[in-house]
């Protein structure tokens, strides 16, 4: 939550951590959605947006900069004092749902979206608006569409699909389906949360990684897995209620 954290620090520790993984970090950042926490921080909420884009454009500014110049309401940097460890490269950001923000100028700014998971057809709504958006703001652009969606994998792999929050109980088949019905409708990654699940999270992952994740890696462009997978229109559209 940027308007809670110093941006400094922020930058400092994701580009610790990016050295730290090789390389690999991508940093998703939001404005916060908890009142109370608000207060306790010393922070007007009603700032959230202000201060997300102020700490955005500071984070990118000070990593990619030696001895930056730059003034703003978290303090002021005169081109006496640098930045370190810097990023590998340059360190990716996604901004999480809206953080205050209109759409254009997240596809403008942010390096990718992370957003709510919702019914197949209204989520290929939301994916086209994102693909026009990028398009106007950075013609020729790739900025991947992420979305969350927690999941309590059944041990049984043909249980049919029950609702639980921002995402299902069911077992491995239809989550291949699900999966595979964002991948067609042009969602790039998917964020799995196993908050909600019964199993042990090992043993969730080994059967995602074993039974899932190959079949997707050998889906092709616009087709859905073959066979018994296929995905039933209503079963796969109709497990979550609208997200906004």
């Amino acid at each position: 939550m940027l308007p809670l954290r110093h941006p400094l620090h922020v930058a400092k520790a994701a580009a610790s951590v990016d050295q730290l993984s090789g390389g690999r970090l991508v940093l998703g950042v939001a404005s916060g959605d908890r009142p109370v926490e608000f207060p306790a921080f010393g922070v007007d909420i009603e700032r959230r947006p202000v201060l997300f884009r102020e700490y955005f454009e500071m984070i990118r500014h000070v990593l990619e900069r030696e001895y930056p110049t730059l003034t703003s309401t978290a303090g002021v940097l005169a081109a006496n004092a640098d930045l370190v460890p810097k990023p590998g490269g340059r360190l990716p950001m996604l901004v999480t749902g809206n953080s205050g923000q209109p759409l254009p100028w997240i596809a403008g700014h942010a390096d990718g979206w992370i957003t709510y998971p919702r019914g197949i057809d209204l989520q290929a709504k939301t994916v086209a608006r994102w693909r026009g958006e990028v398009h106007a703001a950075r013609p020729g652009a790739f900025k991947p569409f992420v979305q969350s969606l927690y999941v309590d994998l059944a041990n049984d792999p043909r249980l049919p699909p029950t609702p639980i929050h921002l995402g299902f109980r069911a077992g491995r088949h239809f989550l291949l389906r699900f999966l595979d019905s964002l991948r067609v409708v042009g969602v790039n990654h998917v964020i799995l949360n196993l908050k909600y699940g019964a199993r042990p999270a090992s043993e969730v992952l080994e059967e995602i990684g074993t039974d899932v994740l190959p079949a997707l890696a050998d889906a092709q462009g616009d087709k859905p897995v073959g066979g018994e997978l296929e995905p039933s229109g209503a079963e796969v559209n109709d497990t979550l209620a609208p997200q906004h």
